[in-house]
């Protein structure tokens, strides 16, 4: 199978005046093709040296990565790629058209061809209105937004956006994510670097976390977060109730308790139980992990081994 981003050891070490950082440990990642791939982790966690290794920006220290089959070495592997790096500035002068333009231009688009595609992405993104006004006349999302658009010029295999809705209003975070599941459903794999968590739920079939230039865990979001809904096998109910019960395995939430069960066949039987008890049960949940939830208690457990760091 031929993935669209794939690492073997990748790493990258800095040398600095307090001496070797690693700010990225040896990594192995693929990312399948069609899919929307998130890569989380709080500031200084290595995303964006993660980016940057596997398109060459910078060398990596060990390791190879390969895009769409393609070694990252090859300036070949950059052809089928649209980026949108974090914090990109326009040049003040250049209006949204003339920004796509320009990229267009770098990517070797002319003539009629980078008429159209640079129609076809500014319509996309929402912009058509706005693409003669200069981009100093634009608001944090709308520079996003021809960020986007220019990422997206030339119908690229693979989109790599590091953090696309950093500064953007609701409104705007919702547009952007309906584009990138619609480029997900025409088969482009998009790969995002983010903070958000609630967007990366929203829009991500797989996600890694990172902590300190190391992978802690990657795989689906509903893998991900349904292992954490469990405990031990168990599943988590939390119960809205009048009064807390005195009830082995209880645990005191806000307006009730949580508790652990084997499986659906023991609620009746936990039900019947308060009843007798006298208790009054206004509400049974089956407890679903929020990416968020998953996300601290993996970075807490990262935390608590001590990986990554200074050599």
């Amino acid at each position: 199978m031929e993935f669209a981003l794939e690492t073997e050891g990748l790493s990258k070490v800095y040398k600095s005046w307090r001496g070797r950082v690693r700010a990225l440990e040896p990594l192995d990642l693929k990312v399948a093709p069609g899919k929307v791939f998130g890569l989380l982790g709080s500031n200084g966690a290595g995303k964006s040296t993660f980016v940057k290794t596997v398109l060459n920006i910078c060398k990596p220290t060990t390791g190879r990565a390969r895009i769409l089959g393609v070694s990252s070495r090859d300036p070949a592997a950059r052809k089928q790629v649209g980026y949108l790096p974090e914090g990109t500035a326009f040049p003040r002068y250049l209006t949204g058209r003339g920004v796509c333009e320009y990229f267009g231009r770098l990517m070797g688009l002319n003539g009629a061809r980078l008429k159209e595609e640079v129609e076809r992405t500014l319509k996309i993104v929402g912009m058509s209105d706005w693409a003669d006004k200069k981009v100093t006349k634009y608001s944090k999302g709308m520079k996003q937004r021809i960020g986007l658009a220019q990422a997206m010029l030339g119908e690229p295999r693979l989109i790599i956006l590091d953090e696309p809705t950093d500064g953007v209003d609701p409104q705007g975070r919702h547009e952007i994510r309906d584009v990138i599941k619609g480029l997900a459903r025409e088969g482009v794999t998009i790969f995002l670097n983010s903070h958000l968590l609630a967007e990366v739920e929203a829009v991500c079939d797989d996600v890694g976390i990172m902590y300190r230039g190391r992978m802690l865990r990657s795989g689906p979001v509903k893998q991900i977060t349904e292992e954490m809904s469990m405990r031990d096998g168990r599943m988590q109910l939390r119960l809205r109730t009048d009064r807390m019960p005195v009830l082995e395995g209880a645990t005191p939430i806000e307006g009730g308790f949580s508790i652990s069960v084997g499986d659906r066949e023991e609620i009746p039987a936990l039900l019947d139980t308060l009843r007798e008890a006298g208790v009054k049960v206004y509400e049974v949940e089956h407890y679903h992990a929020s990416l968020e939830e998953a996300f601290l208690h993996i970075m807490d457990d990262g935390e608590h081994r001590g990986v990554g760091g200074q050599q």
